[in-house]
């Protein structure tokens, strides 16, 4: 998740996040990892044939899937929220985020979810041009103000 978070604000010191992971991590909250399937790089990446593990980390893992539950604030449905989707940067542009988000889909799907949620930042546009190609809208706004913390 910090790497994730440093990729698109490299200045700042997101150690935080430890914090995030202890207080949402459970059984309830799948984390996929995606690693090369063994022999790949011999077989010139055998097509980049990856494989999805769930749920214990692999060695050395090139992507993940970290989903939760939100409620709808309109219907007050539950649906699965995807708190993280990560891909190494020397693995983009592969495929991984796409079949990652196919697979999530189906599984949401599975479970009885009638839709899909995700934050993304404004600034990250290699992630929002994949969101609008696999059909996602944007719903609401998180909106900021930043405030003085002199009195």
């Amino acid at each position: 998740m910090q790497r994730s978070y440093q990729d698109i604000f490299p200045q700042a010191d997101f150690s935080h996040l430890a914090q995030t992971v202890e207080q949402y991590f459970s059984s309830k909250t799948p984390l996929w990892w995606v690693e090369e399937a063994e022999g790949a790089e011999e077989a010139e990446e055998a097509e980049g044939e990856k494989k999805i593990l769930s749920p214990s980390s692999p060695s050395s893992p090139v992507a993940c899937l970290w989903v939760g539950n939100a409620i709808d604030q309109v219907t007050g449905t539950r649906h699965a929220h995807i708190f993280l989707l990560y891909v190494l940067p020397e693995y983009r542009r592969r495929g991984i985020g796409t079949a990652l988000m196919k697979y999530v889909e189906n599984w949401a799907n599975q479970r009885g979810d009638r839709q899909l949620g995700l934050q993304v930042f404004q600034s990250n546009q290699p992630a929002l041009n994949l969101y609008h190609q696999l059909g996602y809208q944007t719903q609401s706004l998180w909106m900021v103000k930043s405030l003085s913390t002199e009195k």
